[in-house]
């Protein structure tokens, strides 16, 4: 028997060492993030605050209607620049939560929340995430509702809506709501230096967000330490492109 080329023998070696090697899986995005970094930062605004440790509800209107103003003017700015269609959301205030909002049964311990089939930001001027805060929890909890309007009009909703009939359906809502978080985080970055603010603000917001993480059960929002990362992660790169939890890692959306 005559012994195999030198040849041979290499190639043979290359084909079983690349046999041996595990494939290498990429995690497929379920949903597109329609972020691009071409579409460039959110431009440095100013978004003054208002108090809102007293005068009831009517400081807390006139507080929300200010973020509001600045939340419409910053990203419509935005997607003009992109060149995308915009429209600002409905907004509608209630004194305390109401038997029904939008056609259907006010949620259960919400803060306050988008209606996407209506387009409307429901804010209640009542209750523990609004009354007599001085930290920015509030203005945080606008931003990042307003950031489920941004994902309607770019149609992040409706491909959501299509796969949460799925066996991955906390997970997905989970990368649902923190991309919401990133991009309040963003908007939060572009106006912090008109709201004079600190480092201490900083990181009491942190905390209250932190506290927010929902750690036991079905998990909707991700856990705290996670819905932190993703809204410090917007806040310092002030780039919507930097909010795709789409194709983030399982672990970065627990």
């Amino acid at each position: 028997m005559q012994p195999l080329p030198l040849k041979r023998i290499i190639a043979l070696v290359a084909i079983l060492a690349t046999a041996c090697v595990p494939a290498q899986i990429a995690h497929a995005a379920p949903v597109a993030s329609p972020f691009s970094k071409k579409a460039g930062k959110l431009r440095a605004t100013a978004c003054p605050e208002t108090a809102i440790t007293y005068g009831g509800i009517p400081r807390a209107r006139q507080y929300l209607d200010a973020v509001m103003k600045c939340l419409d003017q910053s990203w419509g700015a935005y997607f003009g620049r992109a060149g995308w269609a915009f429209s600002k959301p409905v907004v509608r205030y209630y004194e305390e939560p109401a038997s029904t909002v939008c056609g259907v049964a006010w949620p259960e311990q919400a803060a306050a929340f988008y209606c996407t089939e209506r387009g409307t930001l429901v804010f209640p001027l009542t209750g523990r995430w609004i009354e007599d805060r001085t930290d920015l929890y509030p203005f945080k909890v606008a931003a990042h509702e307003y950031g489920h309007h941004l994902q309607s009009l770019l149609g992040v909703w409706r491909s959501y809506k299509a796969k949460i009939r799925t066996d991955r359906q906390g997970e997905l809502k989970r990368r649902f709501e923190l991309q919401a978080d990133c991009l309040s985080g963003v908007f939060l970055g572009s106006v912090w230096g008109s709201l004079r603010r600190t480092g201490d603000d900083w990181a009491a917001l942190l905390d209250a967000t932190r506290a927010s993480g929902d750690e036991d059960g079905y998990r909707s929002h991700g856990k705290g330490a996670t819905r932190v990362y993703w809204l410090q992660r917007g806040y310092r790169a002030v780039s919507p492109s930097a909010c795709d939890t789409w194709s983030a890692p399982a672990a970065k959306v627990a």
